[in-house]
Parts: structure tokens; sequence; C-alpha cells
């Protein structure tokens, strides 16, 4: 029998990332049988020495994400199940002997405040049996970068959750504190979020749209405040409990999404799967994701202030993008998701 251990890091803020983690481990074991190839899947989820989440493994975190290639890879000897296909879904864990990699993009690289990036990753990619992009954009940049001939592509999910949920309440969004229409911006503060020029298009537009606030979700950060401070009808949600994201999301206006990079973009197909209009910037694997059933622009603010403009104003047919916004994201399953990944795994097996 195959063996096959899936290999995540303990989280306690989970983002995109960790719901491709959840998802697919959630369905590798059905996903291996409806292959029938005997294979037992098991879970290697690490945690720091020191750390109170779950986990069922320990690892000196530092040292890992310092150490070179041969303490990486001594380490990971120790971590993993001998004889197994490893599946390293965290490029901080330490290399398998015999692995799939998981490379969601290559933002650590290019962007100084997204995390130190792992110093030896690119032998350790060219290494692995495969490596599993999440978008043809992010494998274009991983050959680019690191020269690899090993990348397979494996398009994300939507949870069903997004498939046409009711918008919230009245007065749901006034305890969140939103008041009539508003605009959604769902996601983090570092630089390649590009709020900087989101801030400059809500001063373009905030006039001209009295009635529409701009709503702002994701984790408090000094540069969101910053940015945003002063700006009419701006509301900062903060992190929004898991249960009111799908109404949130269908009750919008539009869910804006002017990144200057993403690995995949899940927002952009949440938003589409929830019936829910789409401003996305033209840039790494947006367009890819939306597959011509969003509004995309520049990434710019006078660029997203048009967009903006253009599905508040009526400039776009607004049934035909949410009609086709729906169809684009029934394509994305979690089950089509982790089909893919078992197909990877049975032929990583030989």
């Amino acid at each position: 029998m195959n063996r096959l251990a899936i290999a995540t890091m303990a989280s306690a803020a989970p983002m995109g990332a960790q719901v491709y983690e959840r998802e697919v481990s959630s369905r590798a074991a059905a996903a291996l049988a409806a292959t029938g190839v005997a294979w037992r899947v098991e879970h290697v989820v690490a945690r720091s020495l020191r750390s109170a989440l779950a986990g069922n493994r320990r690892i000196p975190v530092g040292l890992t994400q310092r150490g070179g290639a041969g303490i990486r890879g001594a380490l990971g000897r120790l971590l993993y199940p001998r004889s197994a296909l490893v599946h390293r879904m965290d490029l901080t864990l330490p290399p398998a002997p015999h692995e799939v990699v998981t490379l969601h993009d290559v933002v650590a690289w290019r962007f100084p405040d997204e995390g130190t990036p792992v110093a030896g990753a690119g032998a350790e990619l060219r290494a692995a049996v495969a490596v599993v992009c999440v978008s043809e954009a992010t494998a274009a940049d991983a050959v680019e970068m690191f020269g690899l001939d090993n990348t397979r592509v494996v398009h994300l999910g939507v949870d069903d959750r997004f498939r046409g949920p009711a918008p919230l309440g009245r007065r749901a969004l006034s305890e969140l504190g939103i008041a009539g229409r508003y605009l959604l911006h769902a996601g983090g503060a570092s630089e390649r979020k590009n709020l900087v020029a989101l801030a400059d298009a809500w001063r373009r537009l905030a006039d001209r749209h009295p009635d529409v606030s701009l709503a702002l979700s994701g984790p408090q950060h000094p540069r969101r405040t910053d940015l945003f401070r002063g700006l009419p009808r701006v509301a900062m949600l903060g992190r929004v409990d898991d249960t009111l994201v799908p109404g949130l999301v269908a009750g919008a206006e539009a869910v804006i999404v002017p990144s200057l990079h993403e690995g995949f973009g899940l927002p952009v197909l949440e938003a589409m799967a929830a019936g829910t209009l789409v401003v996305a910037a033209q840039t790494s694997s947006l367009p890819e994701v939306a597959g011509g059933a969003a509004v995309l622009v520049p990434p710019t603010g006078a660029g997203i202030a048009e967009g903006i403009a253009a599905v508040l104003d009526g400039d776009v047919d607004r049934a035909d993008l949410r009609r086709r916004g729906r169809l684009r994201a029934a394509e994305f399953t979690w089950d089509r998701c982790a089909a893919e990944h078992a197909a990877i795994w049975n032929e990583a097996a030989g």
C-alpha cells in the first residue's frame, strides 16, 4: 500500500493558503480511493517547540527557516514518515527525500514585507517530483525564477457556502459598521495588496457616490488605517466572523481586488460564485481566474476608480457579468482540485 503524508504548518490566522490545505487534505483519502489505487493518508501538522496551536509534530521553526540544505534535509528525514510520499504544502517546512511541493506564489521574493523567503527553495523545488502551482501565472513565475521543469497547475476551488448565499441583513451590516450600499475589499494590507491605489480611487469616487461606502475587511494593520484615515464613509471591519463572510460578499455592490500580485485570487471566485460583481487589477493570476467575467482595470488609482464607476453607474451589463461570473466560478470545485492532486500523487508514486 502506498503511503502519503500531507505536511502543513499550524496557523493561528488561517488565510487562503490554509483554506487550500484544509480542503485538499480533507478530501485526499476519498480522491485517492476513487482512482482505485490503495493509499494510506497521514497528516503531519507541524508547530514550533513552544506553540499552543493544534499539531502533531514540533519543530525548531527558527532553525528550520535559517538552516542550510544539510540542516533542512536532516530535519526533514526526522519529521516525516519513512517510505512515504510527502506532499509539503508549506515551503517553511523542511524538504522530504521524496516529495510533491505546493507553490502558491513567489511574493516573498518580490515584496520585502511578505516575509523572508526560504534561501534554498529553488534547489528544493527543482528536486521535487512535482511542484503544484495554483495558477498558470504562478507556474510561469516559478519557471522564470527557479528554472523549474516539474510544475503542475491545479486551480483552487470555491467553498459551496459562496454559491448563492443570502446577503446579510440590515441589522448584521449595522453591527459591522456598514450602512446602505457598499463596496468590499477583503484581504491583507501588505504592499502587494495595493491599498495605496485603492485609497486614491476612493478619493476620486467618494463625492460622486454619496450613498455608497467602502468596507475593508481583514486583520487590523497600521498601513490600512493610515491610508484610509479621514476618507469619507470607510468602514474598517477588522477580521469578520467566517460565518458572515459569504453574506457580506453577496450584499456588496462589487468586490474590489486591486492587487499588484496574487498567486491565485480566491476573493475573485468567491464573489463571482455569490453573484457579486468584481473589479480586479489586470495583473498576475487575476485575469486567468476571472476568465472574462470581471471588470479588469490597470492597478492605478485612476484605473480602479474608472472600473468601480462603471459598475456603480451602470456602464457595464451587470446581469450578464453576474451570469458569466457564476458560470466561471462553477468550474472551480474542491472535489476537482483534490482529484487532480490524486492524479499527481499516483504519478509520483510510479
